[in-house]
């Protein structure tokens, strides 16, 4: 995580565009020039944070009322209306983009998205009806993203008729390859009780296998990477309806599980560091860490200074003592009624859409933080992200 001078320059820094920056990355001088990138395309890898419709393609359509804000009908995404990964496109002047695994009005010519609800970097002996992990986690999203840009160049010549929708093969190498992955590596630890200790050593090889995506998506031909950290898992507005039963010693001072949210940050310093290692090591690459986690703890601690509701409120789903109803869903509760777990009058007015997602008014503040670069090593804007960092 960074320290509080290493904030207080990205702050500085990351306001508007600039001729030259001098700062400072890991205990070195480093300088870049800017220039707007024009990035042509977006590759994003990651889980339901940033699925815009994998696995309503490949498993369950996604059930009314989600997407009810901006698309006014299920869009793939769980999620009010649209993700950070929708707002980060919309920045860069780009297409929402179409979820790899989509047949159909698919348009692949800015880009896809391979990122699937519940998935992990590492693969589990888990299923989606058992837990809700993903089989698409990081490294088939790596395959899958590898078949698509040989199939790009194989049948370049024969899209002519789709042009409109078919990507460019130059446009790979000038591509931004964005990264939102690693909660559920943290949750599934939880669900098996690991001790700080034990989290250590699991997290190390968490962060090992992201970093041989990153050389992977490298070796053939990215360049420019945007990689969010995860975020404060122990605030999510479910855990907090159970944060009761937690004794004062264990939550942290915004009242959220302080264990859960130590695992978080401790998978954030390590991924911070292996950052700084790939840049190193890449030396043609444009590596950007984001602490997406410092984000979202900023709207969770002063959700009302920011026009929201306390941070336990939950807009879609009956979450009251032990019953849980999930959004969309019907059940029966424990005093024999059954109930429809519908959404709230005004989701606009809540950070969480349904107990574990953010709503789209909440994705949007946290959108408009860090695509400044405010929340950035190395604090640049998004649309400067490309340049390189050169050591002094």
């Amino acid at each position: 995580m960074f320290g509080v001078v290493k904030m207080e320059m990205a702050r500085f820094f990351a306001v508007g565009f600039f001729a030259m920056c001098l700062l400072s990355v890991g205990g070195e001088r480093v300088t870049y020039t800017s220039s707007g990138c024009d990035f042509p395309a977006i590759y994003n890898f990651g889980d339901s944070n940033s699925d815009t419709g994998a696995n309503s393609a490949a498993f369950y359509p996604m059930a009314s009322p989600c997407g009810e804000t901006f698309f006014h009908r299920p869009a793939g995404r769980g999620c009010d209306g649209r993700l950070i990964i929708d707002f980060i496109a919309k920045h860069l002047g780009l297409p929402y983009l179409s979820p790899y695994l989509d047949s159909l009005e698919s348009n692949f010519r800015h880009g896809a998205n391979f990122a699937s609800g519940g998935a992990t970097i590492r693969r589990y002996n888990e299923s989606m009806s058992e837990n809700g992990v993903s089989p698409f986690y990081l490294d088939i999203q790596i395959a899958q993203y590898t078949q698509f840009k040989s199939r790009t160049t194989s049948l370049s010549s024969q899209a002519e008729e789709q042009s409109d929708r078919f990507p460019i093969v130059d446009d790979f190498a000038r591509a931004l390859c964005t990264f939102d992955i690693g909660q559920n590596d943290l949750a599934a630890g939880f669900r098996k009780k690991f001790s700080s200790e034990q989290f250590e050593a699991q997290i190390t090889d968490m962060i090992n296998q992201q970093a041989n995506a990153v050389r992977n998506l490298y070796e053939q031909g990215a360049r420019t990477f945007w990689i969010h950290n995860t975020g404060p898992i122990g605030c999510l507005a479910v855990t907090l309806h159970n944060i009761h039963s937690l004794s004062p010693g264990l939550v942290d001072g915004q009242g959220c599980d302080k264990f859960q949210n130590d695992m978080a940050r401790q998978f954030n310093r390590q991924l911070e560091q292996k950052v700084i290692q790939l840049r190193k090591e890449l030396p043609l690459s444009a590596i950007t860490y984001v602490d997406v986690f410092a984000a979202k703890y900023e709207l969770i601690g002063n959700a009302t200074k920011h026009g929201f509701l306390d941070k336990a409120n939950i807009c879609c789903g009956y979450h009251e003592h032990d019953d849980h109803v999930w959004c969309g869903n019907k059940g029966i509760i424990s005093n024999g009624t059954q109930v429809y777990a519908g959404s709230c009058e005004d989701p606009s007015l809540y950070i969480s859409w349904d107990g574990v997602h953010y709503t789209e008014a909440a994705n949007r503040w946290i959108a408009d933080q860090i695509v400044g670069g405010s929340f950035s090593d190395v604090p640049v804007p998004i649309t400067d992200s490309c340049h390189r960092i050169r050591s002094e």
